[in-house]
């Protein structure tokens, strides 16, 4: 596929881009993918999606250079800096200046910063993560086209970093069916045990109730054990978590069922990650009242977004696509 003339955003406001009506990459944070063959260069091995499938989780996937961590960290003052706000703030599903409240475990989470900046915007059309998430985002279609779901920013800061209480993904995502979804946590500084890595329990991605994931405990993440209340006494006895201790620039894929989490931050720097959420094309809206805002169940303590966006509005049966589901990756491409 040769690269398309890219076009230009429109504007949220005179002068603010909303890089969301753009359905492409800019260009800005890596080249576009200039021919066919290229596609294929960024697909895992068979043994990588093997092992994908059989603990729930991949780790160390290289996705980005040292020089893309950086140029997406100049962006990170927008949402670390309450004085730094983005002329384009409005835009956000969510803003979280603490997401658990408790100023000595500061979690700082936003959602839809991919309409602000256009290294944010373009890191969710990554050939590295999209090309693996065709291969494992429905296992009966390892060759799936894929669309985006949504984008996460997870900030712990130095020595009082907050926890992300372990959970499964889907729990927050069923207003969508069926499930055909995925996670990229993509490490923007490195992540050790000391600064709060991301953690799996493998195996944990066949953990369902009543063919659903595991009920909702904690929407602001606090309760970091909470989940072993409600767990099987065979599953408490395989509750053994793997830490992903990713590299700078390296991701971790894993399963919408994979239970995952991570503890808090008491190292001396902070611990940067940028998210990226998944699902693969012709997942269906699963309620009347979807809105974009708001998509992982939870109010903002900035109250940011008060309308409904016509374009985020999906009648239930009707497909997830528009505006703010962009179709990020089809094998037919690389065909």
């Amino acid at each position: 596929m040769s690269a398309p003339a890219v076009l230009k955003p429109r504007d949220f406001k005179p002068g603010v881009p909303d890089w969301s009506t753009l359905h492409q990459p800019s260009g800005d944070l890596f080249p576009p993918v200039k021919d066919k063959a290229e596609w294929s260069s960024y697909k895992l091995t068979p043994e990588q999606v093997s092992q994908y499938w059989r603990d729930g989780f991949l780790l160390n996937v290289p996705v980005l250079t040292e020089d893309q961590c950086d140029k997406i960290l100049q962006d990170f003052k927008y949402f670390m800096d309450p004085n730094q706000h983005h002329p384009g703030h409005a835009m956000l599903y969510e803003y979280h200046s603490n997401q658990s409240s408790d100023p000595n475990n500061v979690l700082i989470h936003t959602l839809g910063h991919w309409r602000l900046t256009s290294y944010l915007h373009d890191l969710l059309f990554l050939p590295q993560v999209v090309v693996p998430a065709s291969q494992l985002i429905d296992e009966s279609h390892p060759d799936a086209a894929v669309r985006f779901w949504h984008d996460q920013l997870f900030l712990k800061p130095a020595k009082h970093g907050g926890v992300v209480a372990w959970h499964q993904d889907y729990s927050y995502w069923t207003r969508t069916t069926p499930m055909k979804h995925l996670t990229v946590h993509i490490a923007l500084d490195e992540q050790t045990e000391e600064n709060g890595c991301l953690q799996y329990i493998p195996g944990s991605h066949r953990w369902t109730r009543d063919g659903g994931p595991l009920p909702v405990l904690d929407f602001n993440f606090k309760d970091m054990e909470g989940i072993k209340t409600i767990l099987a006494e065979e599953e408490k006895a395989a509750f053994k978590p793997v830490p992903s201790l990713l590299k700078k620039g390296h991701a971790s894929f894993h399963h919408a069922l994979s239970v995952h989490g991570s503890y808090g931050n008491r190292s001396d720097g902070p611990r940067r990650a940028a998210v990226l959420n998944y699902f693969a094309d012709g997942v269906l809206s699963n309620t009347d009242d979807f809105m974009i805002r708001a998509t992982s169940g939870t109010d903002t303590d900035e109250n940011i977004v008060e309308e409904l966006l016509n374009e985020g509005k999906i009648p239930k049966g009707n497909k997830m696509e528009g505006q703010f589901f962009p179709l990020v990756y089809d094998p037919a491409w690389g065909a």
